[in-house]
């Protein structure tokens, strides 16, 4: 059974061409086997870390072999080419496809330093994770910067990082409100030294301050006072080996940046644990037969949404590892999946995944520990609270999470399942509401998403891979 949108018959996916709805059959099973994008996460790393070893240097180019194309890293991309570097796709990389699926394996960046500006103005859209990293960079780099993004990525606060920044000596105004984007920076004024970071919101302002303390002029000392998220940390600590920085970790909650990096010649990204979660979570809510095949992952990989594998088979799927050639998980439905209480704190990308999840599991599914969601590309916890209501789910919102009964473990009643109309969702202009909320429609039925383009902010292939699972 495929997939409907309100202006065609078949699936349309990202960009302008995307329907402005989508519905999701179901009651379904879902079978077949996909390939997750390259990370998100690790793609912007290494352009994070492209920039800061190559700006104003005459240096080699850095291959980037299989990064993630999709609307957050094409916005870094075009940060790079403001900051002076050449951007080319090279190595077979076709720009239709990679648009269309989020990543080729004959793709690959070429990023070669020239002449840096006096000046630029970065236009971040609502790339959290470029807008920190960045914040950080461009206090390390010569020259006058203005970063900016979108009317949400305003109201997402940085307070904690500018003050960490600025204890090592950054300028950085806010003409709009301290703590908030549009930020104006000196660039060159980060210092060594020692500052304190409370972290606590999110792990990035750690990876920022000691990616960019790689072009301090002397050594920096960051003692961390909270943290969360923590498993994204290994990621940048990952990285900055990767291009010879040297990070120490002296104390328990302090690290030490010894200055100095260069880029390697080439580097591969590899697949996205938190795009493959969706694939995965699919097979375990639907039964009767389901079953999916996630290829390309690394089992032993330091992203920390790897942990909804754990999970998945904590509440009852079951999960097989593979390896034949490339690494492959395979998720199977056993019918019932069992709620429980869960400390979401690292890997706060999934908790929409469970949260979808949640209705039809047996119990109570309680999820904790992730206040920090109010402040990402939506308010995440009123968002899923909001429209499991719209779909009849009771959920209860609490100030750092979620507690949402199963009330379909038994199945959904068949008036909610056929011959009923559709219940339209928003999608928040969030890339992980969209997906959560496709997820229900595929055991529900009755799904309508509103806007399903913005799954191209980290996912443009994921409506073709999920009409590909429907179609099994």
């Amino acid at each position: 059974m495929a997939m409907t949108d309100s202006t065609s018959s078949s699936l349309e996916t990202g960009g302008e061409a995307a329907p402005p709805s989508l519905v999701v059959p179901g009651p379904v099973t879902v079978t077949g086997t996909v390939t997750p994008p390259p990370s998100k996460s690790l793609s912007h790393r290494s352009f994070n870390l492209a920039l800061l070893a190559g700006f104003g240097t005459a240096g080699a180019p850095l291959t980037v072999r299989r990064p993630l194309l999709a609307q957050d890293t094409r916005l870094f991309l075009a940060a790079l080419e403001t900051c002076g570097f050449e951007v080319e796709l090279d190595e077979g990389g076709d720009a239709e496809a990679v648009d269309a699926e989020g990543g080729d394996p004959g793709a690959a960046v070429r990023l070669t330093p020239g002449e840096p500006p006096a000046s630029g103005e970065i236009f971040c859209g609502n790339a959290g994770t470029m807008f920190r990293f960045l914040t950080a960079t461009l206090c390390a780099l010569p020259g006058r910067w203005r970063l900016d993004g979108t009317e949400r990525l305003r109201e997402r606060p940085v307070g904690p990082l500018l003050a960490a920044l600025r204890g090592l000596g950054a300028h950085i105004h806010c003409p709009a409100g301290d703590g908030f984007a549009p930020l104006e920076i000196e660039g060159g004024s980060l210092q060594g030294g020692t500052t304190t970071l409370d972290a606590g919101e999110s792990s990035q302002y750690l990876s920022a301050v000691l990616q960019a303390a790689l072009r301090a002029p002397a050594p920096v000392t960051v003692e961390v006072t909270a943290m969360t998220s923590a498993p994204y940390l290994d990621l940048t600590l990952d990285m900055v080996k990767t291009f010879g920085g040297r990070v120490s970790r002296p104390e328990a909650q302090v690290y030490r940046v010894e200055p100095g990096l260069r880029a390697p010649q080439q580097l591969t990204v590899e697949a996205d644990f938190s795009a493959a979660c969706y694939p995965a979570a699919a097979a375990a809510l639907c039964a009767g037969g389901s079953g999916v095949t996630v290829a390309g992952l690394d089992r032993d990989s330091r992203q920390g949404d790897r942990g909804l594998f754990d999970l998945l088979e904590q509440l009852g799927a079951a999960v097989r590892w593979e390896r034949s050639g490339d690494e492959s998980v395979a998720v199977v439905g056993r019918g019932q999946l069992m709620g429980r209480t869960v400390d979401m704190s690292a890997m706060p990308d999934q908790v929409p995944t469970l949260a979808a999840l949640a209705p039809f599991c047996r119990g109570v599914t309680r999820i904790e520990n992730v206040p920090h969601l109010r402040i990402k590309e939506s308010d995440r916890l009123l968002a899923m609270a909001t429209e499991l209501r719209k779909l009849g789910v009771p959920v209860e919102e609490l100030d750092d999470g979620l507690v949402i009964p199963g009330v379909w473990a038994d199945g959904v009643p068949a008036d909610l399942s056929t011959d009923r109309p559709t219940v339209a969702v928003d999608t928040w202009d969030d890339h992980r509401i969209a997906m959560s909320l496709a997820l229900v429609g595929l055991r529900r039925g009755g799904v309508e998403i509103r806007h399903p383009e913005v799954v191209g902010k980290s996912y443009p292939g994921f409506w073709n891979d999920l009409e590909t699972l429907v179609q099994g």
